[in-house]
């Protein structure tokens, strides 16, 4: 990947360093709680993520999932009402720290959501934004087209960078919304049902488009998806409804053995389509 330097003027908002830092682990959970209101979303989530791999999370509707993962950088805090209790180390500062800014963890793990939401503007200025508003002094044409080449579009828009993002096709319009994503030079990449709302074939794009990522990013995937799950995942956490309707964790480790050896007859009842 592509250096740029002198990029994001961020120094004044870089995370502080707490604990000793894991290097196979780049976001660890421990004890969540997240609240709206009276009602508990998920309750007592310990995880640990790792580095430069694909995590999925999955389980049946209702579950949490979303909610987990928005917890990772702190998208909750824009919800009225919601509260969220425990600890999320992102390379090794906790981002629920009083003086962490979560601004600048937004910038560090960026977000792509469920529905393609480009902005009305042109392609080039979909991708160009959130770097501009985050004070990048660099080549903006150098970093619009290496975004759009690492979102794998370039080759389809390269002669109409001035068009609305909004006469792409749906599979497009994600692909941009993940170009969008990178400009800003994330480290993780969190994807909120990427390929729920778009056809085989462009869900195939973006599944192919997430293992080239990969090499670069840290990537966590929500998706209702079995299939989805196991051909792009390198780890897999299972999250069910308990008695009280709290998302809990019920499993989570490496993908191959989630799938074919998964430890707690729940995940495997779930996997099998038993229930859910």
């Amino acid at each position: 990947m592509t250096i740029f330097t002198d990029t994001m003027a961020n120094s004044s908002l870089s995370l502080p360093i707490m604990e000793p830092r894991d290097a196979d682990c780049v976001i660890e959970a421990r004890g969540v709680n997240v609240y709206y209101g009276d009602f508990r979303a998920v309750k007592d989530i310990t995880i640990k993520i790792q580095r430069r791999k694909i995590t999925a999370i999955i389980g049946p509707s209702g579950c949490g999932k979303s909610t987990l993962l928005r917890t990772f950088n702190r998208m909750n805090d824009l919800i009225p009402g919601s509260c969220v209790e425990g600890e999320v180390f992102f390379e090794g500062c906790n981002i629920y720290d009083r003086d962490v800014d979560p601004v600048e963890v937004r910038r560090r793990i960026g977000m792509v959501f469920q529905k393609p939401n480009p902005f009305p503007k042109s392609i080039y200025e979909n991708v160009a934004w959130g770097a501009r508003i985050n004070g990048f002094r660099g080549d903006m044409d150098a970093l619009v087209e290496q975004s759009l080449r690492q979102a794998a579009l370039w080759d389809e828009v390269k002669d109409h960078l001035r068009a609305s993002a909004l006469t792409l096709s749906g599979g497009q319009q994600q692909r941009l919304c993940i170009a969008r994503a990178i400009a800003i030079q994330p480290e993780v990449i969190l994807m909120d049902e990427p390929a729920s709302a778009l056809d085989p074939i462009a869900t195939l794009k973006i599944e192919d488009l997430m293992r080239e990522l990969v090499r670069d990013y840290t990537i966590i995937i929500v998706t209702h998806n079995m299939q989805e799950a196991a051909r792009v995942s390198d780890y897999t956490a299972f999250l069910m409804m308990d008695k009280d309707r709290a998302g809990m964790l019920v499993e989570y480790g490496p993908t191959d053995q989630v799938f074919t050896t998964p430890r707690d007859k729940r995940t495997e009842d779930y996997i099998t389509g038993r229930f859910g």
